[in-house]
């Protein structure tokens, strides 16, 4: 499942693939992997991007009903 909330979080903020990565301290092909469902991250990867989007987990990682 692609993670669309994700990447328009990132957009939103103005943020590269890369800057997104730098942010959480990750490579740009694991923002990449995730964002097109191909790479399940960690609870504390999934805070760490939330928090460089100032999002919530709910808002971009729980699944949609």
């Amino acid at each position: 499942m692609k993670n669309k909330r994700m990447k328009i979080a990132r957009v939103e903020c103005e943020l590269t693939q890369e800057q997104l990565a730098d942010k959480v301290g990750i490579t740009r092909q694991t923002i990449g992997l995730i964002e097109a469902g191909k790479y399940n991250p960690s609870i504390s990867m999934c805070i760490d991007i939330c928090k460089a989007l100032n999002r919530t987990l709910d808002e971009l990682f729980w699944p949609l009903e």
